[in-house]
């Protein structure tokens, strides 16, 4: 775990701060761990405070606020990626240094065991052009040092060149073969599950055969657990191969696989084999491989952190120029901002699904703003609130004298966004006959009017939503297959809130700022209580459903914190999970309306209408009062 702060937006933009410590206070004065002098930035503006493996940013009052992934919170926990607005400055929250590469050539890891009679084992401690005193008699020091030392110069120079990763490994190849016999390499980088590699790069000689590099995966692990460089020949005669039989068919009479070490760690196996029997690879191509990988180790590793914080800063400023109207940051909420990065340049028809309730306006919404009709016009159709025949008047317009009351030519609402997106939502509920007439301005780009004869052109992006199961409807005739695949393009389905309860409190709090300042009383937050309630609550109405109660709690409420007698009952009558801690105040108001429905029902028989009556409630209300305390024996 390595947390820290970027600055990516402000006056020290590029500058990396380390969190060490319980506790990392933020603001103007200078006794803060990390002083901001910007007029922007409060005194004490906020603080974030670490337990264990645990991060929370609290807001220190500050007059500007504190927002995280651009909601103002009064207190938040903090996860990988969390992006924080202090005054004019703009963080990134990271915790790991991760990223998994793609490959470039393919490399198989066989299974089979390496190790022959003809292995030699070389530790780091003992290379010698890492350590020249321990160069071996024979030629003098001083004349292999000169031949050795003069290709690390070469390598040494080329890898100072900034590049990318790939083109790294390509020249690091390269050269390993200028200078060693072989026929084939790899470069293999460790990911964080040290069980796999997150980054294989392969090289062969011959590339046109199109075969896949064998590399034994036992080898490969014994390098980078154990840190020791292997040499090994005559591979394919040895009976220890027999179970590695991709090796064998690949012919490798020779291998070399020496450790990437940086800081004292292993980060990946550089590997070199060759199938020719004239060719044996001897401790001087030990040495020199275990040099250069020695040398390249560092470089091949800031090239793979460059390619990370690239991505990262890639994927950040698609989130920031990402402009819609929707709050969450947890993990389903960030693949719908992915989603709708992607699509929006295109013109492609976009189906959203999701209950009703979970924002799929807001989703069409930030699709047309991010495309380029976004200065032409967004229209906005509920097919569920009107008639057939007042619908396709709307959609499709009509000709003077068309029906009675047309006294006049109107555009219809097709018409009107000519250049620009309309979004159908309620797809389900179309009629089939309109279902037909649509199919037709997909498919040709045109309509006419209602009562009319000349086609009118279409130049419009559709997008339509939908809470209800199209293949089923498609299965019972109500709705046209062709017309479900010409609207299946792009789907994009929104999660429930209950499957992204992270994204209750923020939602909480940004719904309790607006209704506060709409209602001009002063609300700093959610209590705790209350924050239990509502994240144990299932919300069948979604964020809709939340939104209302946030409302009703600032318009009801008393103090400047919302507190669960601020909620609306539904959330009270759920019966509390194990271990949530409840107020005597819900306790009370629990078991005084659970006596008050058992004394109507034994006055009334166990007749809900009646009892209901006596209650002075409608039946349905009593009804769901009774599921949610449990009552239905």
């Amino acid at each position: 775990m390595n947390p820290r702060l970027v600055t990516i937006a402000g006056p020290l933009k590029g500058m990396i701060f380390p969190l060490v410590g319980a506790q990392a206070s933020i603001g103007r004065d200078p006794a803060n761990q990390l002083c901001l002098n910007d007029l922007s930035v409060s005194r004490q503006h906020c603080l974030i405070q670490r337990e264990g493996a645990q991060f929370t940013l609290s807001d220190l009052e500050s007059l500007n606020c504190t927002f995280v992934n651009s909601v103002p919170v009064k207190e938040q926990a903090l996860t990988h990626g969390d992006c924080l607005k202090v005054g004019d400055y703009l963080f990134l929250f990271l915790l790991d240094d991760e990223g998994a590469l793609s490959a470039s050539c393919p490399v198989q890891l066989d299974q089979g065991q390496l190790v022959t009679q003809t292995t030699t084992l070389l530790r780091r401690e003992d290379a010698r052009l890492l350590h020249p005193e321990k160069t071996p008699l024979g030629l003098p020091p001083e004349v292999r040092l000169a031949r050795d030392f003069n290709v690390l110069l070469r390598i040494g120079k080329a890898i100072s060149s900034p590049g990318n990763l790939e083109a790294l490994q390509r020249q690091l190849l390269d050269f390993m073969v200028e200078v060693i016999p072989a026929e084939r390499g790899a470069i293999l980088l460790a990911g964080k599950n040290r069980e796999e590699f997150a980054s294989v790069f392969g090289w062969s000689r011959r590339p046109s055969l199109k075969q896949p590099i064998q590399v034994s995966r036992t080898v490969a692990h014994q390098v980078l657990e154990e840190g020791v460089a292997v040499l090994s020949n005559e591979v394919s005669e040895d009976t220890a191969f027999n179970a590695a039989q991709s090796l064998v068919a690949s012919r490798v009479h020779s291998l070399l696989a020496v450790p990437l070490v940086v800081f004292e760690k292993v980060i990946g196996v550089s590997y070199l084999d060759s199938s020719d029997p004239l060719v044996h690879f001897d401790e001087d191509h030990l040495h020199l491989m275990t040099a250069i990988a020695g040398i390249a180790a560092v470089a091949l590793e800031n090239a793979r952190r460059m390619e990370w914080l690239e991505g990262e800063n890639q994927r950040l400023q698609a989130e920031i120029n990402l402009e819609h109207d929707m709050i969450g940051d947890s993990p389903r909420m960030r693949a719908v901002y992915q989603t709708i990065a992607k699509v929006a340049p295109t013109d492609s028809t976009v189906l959203i699904r999701g209950e009703s309730g979970t924002g799929k306006e807001l989703v069409a919404r930030a699709v047309h703003r991010n495309s380029p009709r976004a200065s032409k016009p967004f229209v906005a159709i509920n097919c569920a609130a009107l008639t057939e025949t007042l619908l396709e008047s709307e959609l499709f317009g009509y000709e003077k004298g068309a029906f009675t009351g047309a006294t006049t030519q109107k555009k219809g609402k097709l018409e009107v966004a000519d250049g620009g997106t309309v979004f159908l939502d309620e797809m389900g509920e179309l009629a089939p006959a309109l279902q037909a007439k649509l199919l037709r301005v997909l498919q040709e780009h045109e309509f006419e009017r209602v009562g009319g004869t000349r086609p009118i052109k279409a130049n419009l992006r559709l997008i339509a939503a939908t809470n209800r199961d199209l293949e089923a409807a498609i299965k019972q005739g109500g709705f046209r297959q062709d017309l479900y695949f010409r609207l299946n393009v792009v789907s994009l389905t929104m999660p429930p809130l209950r499957e992204r309860r992270e994204d209750i409190p923020p939602l909480a709090n940004y719904f309790a700022t607006k209704y506060g300042q709409k209602c001009k009383r002063t609300v700093k937050g959610i209590s705790a209580e209350a924050r239990v309630r509502l994240m144990s609550y299932g919300w069948p109405g979604n964020v809709r459903e939340l939104e209302n109660a946030i409302e009703r709690a600032v318009v009801l409420g008393s103090t400047d914190l919302i507190q669960p007698e601020d909620l609306p009952d539904a959330l009270l009558e759920m019966e509390p999970d194990s271990g949530t801690p409840t107020t005597k105040y819900e306790e009370t108001l629990r078991e005084t309306k659970k006596q008050l429905v058992l004394k109507a029902l034994e006055q009334t028989g166990g007749n809900q209408s009646e009892a209901a009556k006596l209650l002075g409630m409608h039946p349905s209300n009593l009804h769901r009062l009774i599921q949610n305390l449990k009552l239905k024996r």
